[in-house]
């Protein structure tokens, strides 16, 4: 038969290759226990030179919370930890958090403001204002008598 389109086997077994590298079929959220989960955040600057990064960390303990920066990277880790008790269902991300945003500058590492409530993770970070200067003048000096051209 010419132009007929080959039939096309459906194994009852997936290509297992197919499954690495993403969440497994039917466990949506399924990750490594070793990864950090995402924390989301919402980044803000505004006129007055402050950048402001919020995030979402419900039912965190301040203390569990780490904030790093380093040059123009600042990072937030946390941590949950599961309690003890039993539970006939839970939904509650435990385990390591973790979200690193670049700002357009160095951060200047004395004047950052970080302050946790109601699940919001507040940090305020004063931003220089940048330097719009695109040309400059170099000063050329005359070479003193017996220094050699070092070119």
């Amino acid at each position: 038969m010419t132009g007929a389109k080959p039939e096309r086997r459906h194994s009852f077994f997936p290509d297992f290759d197919t499954w690495f590298g993403r969440e497994f079929p039917g466990l949506p959220g399924w990750r490594p226990a070793t990864a950090a989960h995402a924390i989301p955040v919402e980044v803000t600057s505004g006129d007055d030179g402050v950048y402001t990064l919020r995030a979402e960390l419900p039912g965190m303990d301040p203390d569990d919370i780490a904030l790093t920066v380093d040059g123009d990277l600042l990072t937030v880790r946390a941590e949950h930890r599961e309690s003890a008790g039993d539970k006939d269902h839970s939904e509650f991300r435990y385990g390591a958090f973790r979200r690193t945003v670049r700002l357009p500058d160095a951060i200047p590492a004395d004047d950052v403001d970080a302050s946790y409530a109601d699940g919001i993770l507040t940090v305020r970070v004063p931003m220089p204002a940048p330097d719009t200067r695109t040309a400059r003048t170099i000063r050329v000096k005359r070479a003193a008598d017996g220094e050699e051209d070092r070119s």
